[in-house]
Order: structure tokens, then sequence, then C-alpha cells
């Protein structure tokens, strides 16, 4: 019976400053453990990337994207870790990794999550996860979404930038201006007509209309214009 060759996997490690120092998951900790796992499943380790003083907030880390290059290169088939959160404590960042395993054909293996996406059980429970995932950053759009249409309706300012139409009170909330309320409507009729963008700045600036920054009506900012007062329509 001819024997499987081993798998190429490669090893990641990471602590944070202050797990270093009040935790056993030190990195050579992390790293015995996974050369022993790998020993033992007949894991061929060609790297075992160390992480030390790096947060596992974001995936933003360099031995982190040097893991998964090595994967996407193809110098690996498996990312071996000793447990999730050492990949990283964000549903939304599992998510993506999740993506990444499943595009790149690569596999995860989570020694103390018992997770191996080798296998169809593996697999199974790593989609369960990157579902759970995607619900996360489905149900936070939508409370996101609900909330900047309340605010809306209050007429209060919903972050970034001021929308043209309007200014902001002492209070925070969003109050008409008569003139660029004007530029509004000017803004709509033309639309109507199906005027270009460019058109529509020429004739805000034949009548004397100005942006809130600069002189100039470019067609960019007409087009965020035009679609800010779309979405404003939907959620009345």
């Amino acid at each position: 019976m001819t024997r499987k060759p081993p798998v190429r996997a490669v090893g990641y490690v990471r602590v944070s400053t202050e797990e270093q120092a009040t935790s056993g998951l030190s990195l050579s900790h992390q790293k015995t453990r996974i050369v022993a796992f790998a020993k033992a499943s007949d894991f061929d380790l060609v790297e075992v990337i160390e992480e030390p003083g790096k947060s596992g907030k974001n995936l933003k880390r360099p031995g982190m994207t040097r893991a998964l290059e090595i994967l996407e290169g193809g110098g690996a088939q498996a990312l071996v870790v000793l447990s999730l959160d050492r990949l990283t404590r964000s549903v939304k960042d599992l998510g993506h990794l999740v993506e990444f395993f499943d595009r790149t054909g690569t596999a995860l293996v989570s020694v103390q999550d018992s997770i191996n996406t080798l296998t169809a059980a593996g697999r199974l429970v790593l989609n369960v996860l990157g579902s759970i995932a995607q619900w996360e950053r489905e149900a936070i759009a939508e409370r996101t979404a609900a909330a900047m249409a309340v605010k809306r309706h209050r007429g209060e300012k919903t972050g970034g930038t001021v929308p043209y139409g309007f200014d902001v009170d002492p209070e925070g909330r969003l109050i008409p201006n008569p003139r660029e309320q004007e530029a509004l409507k000017l803004i709509v009729r033309l639309r109507t007509r199906r005027y270009s963008l460019r058109k529509i700045g020429e004739r805000l600036t034949e009548q004397g209309f100005t942006p809130k920054k600069g002189k100039l009506w470019h067609p960019q900012v007409i087009k965020k214009i035009v679609a800010h007062l779309a979405r404003s329509k939907r959620t009345m």
C-alpha cells in the first residue's frame, strides 16, 4: 500500500504583550505543541512563524500576512495554530479567513479546538463558523442602516460630512440650508430631464450655486449628491 506524502504545513504562533506576561500561551509553548502535533499527524512543518507582541483584533500583522502568502503561493497546504484565537479575535476576520481557505484550497488546523479542515467534519465546523461571521456582518449592517434612518428622520447628523442642502446646529442636528435646498431642487429637475452630471454642474454654476467645498462642480460631487438624495427617498 502506497503511503501518502506528508501534508506540508506552516505553523503560526502569536502572543500579545499582555499575554506574554500573564498567560501560559507563550510563543515557545505554542510552538512546542504545534511541532508535537505535526509529528503525530505526519505533517511536514515547512516553517513556524512567530508573531510576538501583536494583538488579534485584526489580520494586519506581518507574520499573518507571510503565512497567508505561503499558503496562497503553494508553499504549504495547511496552516496550523494552537487555537483559533491565535489567528484572530474578530468574527468578521474569521469569516474572511474561511473565504481565503476555501478560495485557495488550503486547510486550517486548530490543535486545541480539534478543527482540521482536511476532514469533512472539520470543514463542516469551519463552514458553520463562517456562516456565523456572515450573519454577524449582515446583522451589524442592518442595525447600522436602521440607526441611520432614525437619525435622518429626526434631522440629526449621521456622521461624516454634512450632506449638501443642510447645515448643523449647535446641538448637532441637521437644519436645511435655504440656498442649497434650491440647488437640490434644480439638480432633481435637471436629472429628471436626463441632463449629464457635467451639464448639471454647468447650470448650477450659471445660476450662482456653489458646492460646500471648492468653487467648481465636479461630476463626482454631483453624483454623490444624487446618490444621497436617492437613499434619503428610500428611507422616507
